[in-house]
């Protein structure tokens, strides 16, 4: 098999192993040997700049995001927050959000709610980037290498340096391909949390869980998030919350205007326009039966 078709297989697995619980049987033991033919600093600044290129590019596509998230006592759910929106295009060429499917959420029969920290790492924390223009913003540690099912990562621990203002960052563990140099994994939280330290309970906290997104090969160039999970339990002050999450990134498609993207400093050439054009099916600019993503 060719190397991307492998690569974009392996992530199909991981996400179904993350589901059954058996990732760590995809995961090679992390070794503390340093990169050979080349330095750390190196390939931080090479992942960071093909970074930007993709997160420029992830701005010019389409694509399906589907959000659910539960609050569970043992296996059984008692809250669900589920929304499915589509990300498009107006025929300006201007971005927005089409939702698609987005029931009334009763997460807080579970003893949560969420704020606009969460709506934040939806869109920008879960589908993490770490372009040239955040690394700065970061300590950045070079941990050692890891084997991923059949990929060969360089393993890096990054947290931001400082806390600025209401701004949110990413804090935890990033696996970079030896091979490409592109980030293909990360595992971390959002960061600031917010805890309430006099226990008196009258004081709104924000804790977030920690979560691992992992990417697939878009047109064979592009590194994009197409599966994001957390499962872990939020210790609040008076109750400890079990929380569940899965996004799922879906039907990218490379939105056709005469916005250039770049690849390695070149021009992609724009897709044929029948390539373009919907699937007799398919109908872009018309919401799907919201029904349809009920399970």
């Amino acid at each position: 098999m060719r190397r991307p078709v492998r690569r974009f297989v392996f992530l199909t697995i991981l996400a179904a192993c993350a589901v059954s619980g058996s990732l760590a049987a995809q995961e090679g033991p992390l070794e503390n040997t340093q990169p050979t033919g080349i330095t750390s600093e190196e390939i931080i600044k090479r992942f960071a700049t093909k970074e930007k290129e993709f997160k420029e590019a992830r701005d010019h596509y389409t694509y399906r995001q589907d959000i659910t998230v539960k609050t569970l006592d043992g296996n059984t759910p008692t809250g669900e927050y589920h929304e499915v929106f589509d990300v498009l295009f107006d025929d300006k060429g201007r971005r927005l959000e089409n939702v698609v499917f987005a029931p009334q959420s009763t997460l807080e029969n579970g003893g949560l709610s969420l704020d606009e920290g969460d709506v934040q790492d939806f869109r920008n924390r879960l589908p993490f980037v770490l372009t040239s223009d955040e690394i700065p913003e970061y300590n950045i540690l070079y941990v050692g290498q890891q084997t991923e099912d059949e990929l060969h990562c360089y393993v890096f621990d990054i947290a931001p340096m400082q806390i600025v203002g209401k701004k949110r960052y990413f804090q935890g563990r990033i696996w970079v391909d030896d091979h490409d140099l592109q980030i293909v994994k990360t595992y971390g939280q959002a960061v600031p949390e917010t805890r309430d330290t006099k226990k008196k309970g009258n004081k709104t906290e924000h804790l977030y869980p920690k979560f691992t997104t992992w990417r697939a090969q878009v047109d064979g160039k592009y590194w994009f998030p197409s599966y994001t999970r957390a499962d872990d339990t939020l210790h609040f002050n008076l109750n400890d919350v079990h929380i569940r999450e899965v996004v799922k990134y879906e039907d990218y498609k490379r939105f056709g205007s005469s916005v250039k993207i770049l690849y390695q400093g070149q021009e992609i050439p724009k897709a044929d326009q029948k390539d373009e054009k919907p699937a007799p099916d398919q109908k872009p600019d018309t919401p799907p039966n919201p029904q349809s993503p009920q399970k």
